[in-house]
């Protein structure tokens, strides 16, 4: 099998390489995905175990992929009725320390309660239009990395790595949030704290009080509208881990049922408008504003995964790292170290299926470190997380320039929130 290593490892590297060779990751990624299930298949005689490895595996991914399709467009249709406005509209400071924990704070909060990547989307536009000075909307920019990634890896909605964890049967809902909701903040706390003090706190670089800027006009049933939305949508996407613990189904059907619901208000609240009118604010025009490509990314390498996960291959690599290290803190340590070089989601899928549930039962201390590893490691270089390459793309954010001026912010947060989910485990176990 070591074709198969070989072709996800080139497979790999491209998807790495990316904007150097100008080719999109995920047609490398469904390229690699399938090409691994060939190489696969053709090695052996019967043909028919694989293929029954193959459905496994897609009825898994399956389940990833409708989830996180519900959930993009519940947030899609949030954001095309102005439903975050009622967020950011409430910020109206010139204080740059206060509003540097106001934005870091939100990011945190939002990207638990929705996901981390619409939330550092949200709060970056949200600093675009308060912060003039560049050098300041940058490290703001930063922040709401390392606060987005933070925030989502404690809860089972906020990071995908978290969400596959959590569908994988590897974590419980109440579990994961008590054990990293400390670790988390942790890592929040720590840079968010080193940048309080080392920032400007000239109010020059400041935009004039929001309070005083114009603003589009907003008729009182648009304001309706938007809080309905998103008090709906909100409440949809926290009552999926309820939904999920009482009727015991998979998680992708409580957020289908929750999709289904926020779908429905939205086509009460533009019942008496007109077709050209309410088509704007439609399921259908959120849902042709989702993020497919990344969807079919992640659908190429659990792919390309679950093809060395059959062959046995990633448990070798279990052993081996094993044998090398002997300490599995150390190993989840190294896996989030690695997920900043590389996506977190394809690392996650591999170590679920380097170690399988026999060994380690659900709500093991694995699972557990790794949630919180693959989820915060993500932010020690701009290109780790989804949150990172988004804000990346926003702010023009250089590599070089984060990695001198925040990677040791998130280094220290890292160090930090992972000391405390030791300590966290220690006292709780």
């Amino acid at each position: 099998m070591s074709i198969l290593i070989l072709v996800f490892v080139v497979g790999y590297i491209l998807i790495t390489l990316e904007h150097p060779i100008h080719f999109n990751k995920t047609a490398t990624a469904l390229i690699t995905g399938v090409v691994c299930w060939v190489i696969y298949i053709l090695s052996v005689q019967d043909t028919e175990p694989v293929l029954e490895q193959l459905a496994h595996h897609l009825a898994e991914i399956a389940q990833i992929l409708f989830f996180l399709l519900g959930a993009m467009t519940i947030v899609e249709l949030i954001d095309i009725h102005g439903g975050f406005t009622i967020i950011t509209d409430r910020i109206a400071t010139r204080n740059p320390r206060t509003l540097l924990w106001l934005i870091s704070g939100f990011t945190f909060i939002l990207s638990a309660l929705l996901d981390n990547l619409a939330s550092a989307i949200v709060m970056v536009s949200v600093t675009r239009n308060l912060v003039r000075d560049a050098e300041q909307r940058r490290l703001m920019a930063g922040m709401i990395i390392i606060s987005a990634n933070a925030g989502g890896a404690w809860s089972p909605i906020g990071d995908v790595t978290t969400t596959m964890l959590w569908i994988g049967g590897q974590v419980t809902t109440f579990n994961i949030i008590s054990q990293l909701v400390l670790p988390s903040l942790a890592c929040f706390f720590v840079p968010l704290l080193w940048l309080t003090f080392s920032m400007k706190t000239s109010s020059e670089v400041i935009a004039p009080d929001s309070r005083g800027v114009s603003r589009p006009y907003v008729t009182p049933v648009q304001r309706r509208d938007r809080g309905i939305m998103f008090g709906t949508g909100l409440l949809a996407i926290i009552l999926v881990p309820v939904v999920k613990s009482i009727t015991h189904l998979p998680p992708y059907m409580a957020m289908m049922l929750s999709l289904g619901v926020v779908w429905g208000v939205s086509e009460i609240i533009h019942a008496d408008k007109d077709e050209e009118d309410r088509k704007r604010y439609t399921a259908a025009y959120a849902l042709s504003k989702v993020d497919i490509p990344s969807i079919l990314f992640f659908f190429g390498i659990l792919l390309a995964v679950g093809a060395l996960e059959s062959t046995n291959i990633l448990k070798n690599l279990a052993l081996s790292l094993n044998d090398v290290f002997s300490n599995l803190d150390i190993i989840v340590l190294i896996i989030g170290v690695a997920s900043s070089i590389v996506d977190n989601v394809p690392i996650v899928a591999a170590a679920m299926g380097m170690y399988d549930l026999g060994t380690h039962p659900p709500d093991d201390k694995l699972w557990e470190f790794l949630a919180y590893c693959a989820g915060t490691g993500g932010s020690l270089l701009v290109i780790g997380s989804a949150a990172g390459v988004a804000v990346m793309g926003m702010e023009r954010i250089e590599f070089g320039w984060y990695l001198r001026r925040i990677s040791g912010l998130a280094l220290m947060g890292y160090v930090a929130g992972a000391a405390t989910y030791l300590i966290v485990y220690t006292l709780t176990h």
